[in-house]
């Protein structure tokens, strides 16, 4: 009987010692995810592309900040960042600080829902329903970030397409605004790839099939998403639970086939403020190691 009267106390104590972690250790346990995708012609140099994602930069962050500062030590070829830069109007100039070290490095961007608008308090729980309504917070100062973003000498790939060099590869690349927000344009990603191009590369915040599928038949290559943030809550052996779009839960983060092409789908380095916690799904960042197809 005693035992019987002891487990709910144990089972809290379980519960408050996991909010604890998830909150005070591994939302700030930053990680480098280093992933090797095999879509260059053969005879090829490698090329290493960073993949950055939801940071949900607040100015206080500055264990956050010191490890985006730390990305540029990997030495990159190209900077990929898909979105959710902010999580309030101070993430501007912090984030734009961070990512200075990695100035005139060749770079892409698009937009996420949370860099246009803040994030707002919400019930957890309505992830668990795929319809469930969007809360729009206040809006934020997204044309600075774009126009900081341009400094550091990045394209802006929003709704857009363009060839750049990297390397010595020459890229197609192409972007679409956030589709959970409905703001893509999708007819930038039906033209087919130019065949005569060795590498093309799409970027998308939110993983949203009807976007991929696009991508996917134009013929790119690779595609690179954010947003779900790997479940952000998963469990061993289960993975994530929720994807909060219409990806299915196996592909919530890292790499897997789409088609033919690669996608991969970056867990983020950040939370929603009103949401701190992160558990089995550290914060991370990637490096992906393009290489020859074998």
């Amino acid at each position: 009987m005693r035992l019987l009267a002891a487990a709910p106390l144990a089972l809290a104590g379980l519960g408050a010692g996991t909010i604890g972690y998830a909150a005070g250790v591994e939302r700030n346990a930053f990680t480098l995810r280093r992933v090797e995708v095999p879509v260059l012609p053969p005879g090829t140099a490698p090329l290493r592309v960073l993949h950055v994602s939801d940071v949900h930069m607040l100015a206080r962050q500055a264990r956050k900040q010191a490890f985006v500062r730390s990305l540029a030590d990997l030495a990159p070829d190209l900077v990929v960042t898909t979105g959710d830069n902010l999580a309030g109007p101070d993430g501007v100039a912090a984030i734009l600080a961070a990512l200075e070290p990695l100035r005139g490095v060749p770079g892409v961007f698009v937009l996420g829902s949370n860099d246009y608008y803040a994030p707002k308090p919400k019930n957890p729980f309505k992830y668990f329903w795929p319809r469930h309504k969007r809360v729009i917070g206040e809006p934020l100062p997204w044309r600075a970030l774009v126009e900081g973003f341009e400094e550091l000498g990045w394209y802006d790939l929003t709704n857009a397409r363009r060839v750049l060099s990297v390397g010595s590869v020459e890229v197609e690349l192409a972007g679409v605004d956030d589709p959970h927000l409905k703001r893509d344009r999708l007819a930038v990603a039906d033209p087919p790839v130019d065949a005569a191009l060795p590498l093309h590369v799409a970027l998308v915040h939110a993983p949203e099939p009807r976007a991929l599928d696009r991508f996917a038949a134009s013929g790119f290559d690779l595609i690179l998403c954010g947003h779900t943030h790997g479940g952000q809550l998963r469990v061993p052996g289960f993975g994530a639970l929720v994807t909060n779009c219409g990806i299915d839960r196996a592909r919530a983060r890292g790499l897997s086939r789409y088609g033919r092409a690669w996608l991969h789908v970056s867990a983020g380095l950040g939370t929603s403020p009103y949401a701190p916690v992160r558990f089995a799904c550290r914060p991370e960042a990637s490096l992906l190691t393009l290489v020859p197809t074998r």
